[in-house]
């Protein structure tokens, strides 16, 4: 702690002369553990996360996007994940199963631009 301010300069200066990658390989590689600091787009960017299946491409509607899969692994496999349902995709299906309408009930509050 007495040289505290010291060895942050030398820290400091040492890794304004690296890259992020590069500051966490050279003391990983003698045991020193070291993790890069990624923001958003340098996590979306990490190809070991692809690799490893940390990430997936999802779909949803005409639009795709990465994002982290499910942390949770079953026997090494991780579980499905899917998007989330469109606005209004299980309209006719919550107004039948919660209201017992049937489709020309609900044909007619589409038309009339209630649903």
């Amino acid at each position: 702690m007495q040289r505290e301010a010291e060895v942050d300069e030398i820290v400091t200066g040492w890794t304004r002369q690296r890259t992020k990658h590069e500051a966490m390989a050279q003391p990983s590689a003698i045991g020193v553990p070291v993790g890069a600091v990624l923001n958003s787009m340098g996590l979306t960017n990490e190809s070991s996360f692809r690799e490893r299946g940390i990430l997936q491409t999802m779909t949803h509607g005409e639009r795709k996007m990465v994002m982290p899969t499910w942390p949770v692994r079953f026997d090494g496999v991780p579980a499905e994940v899917k998007p989330a349902p469109s606005l209004g995709e299980h309209t006719g299906e919550v107004l039948a199963d919660w209201l017992g309408l049937d489709g020309a009930a609900v044909a007619g509050l589409r038309q009339d631009g209630i649903v």
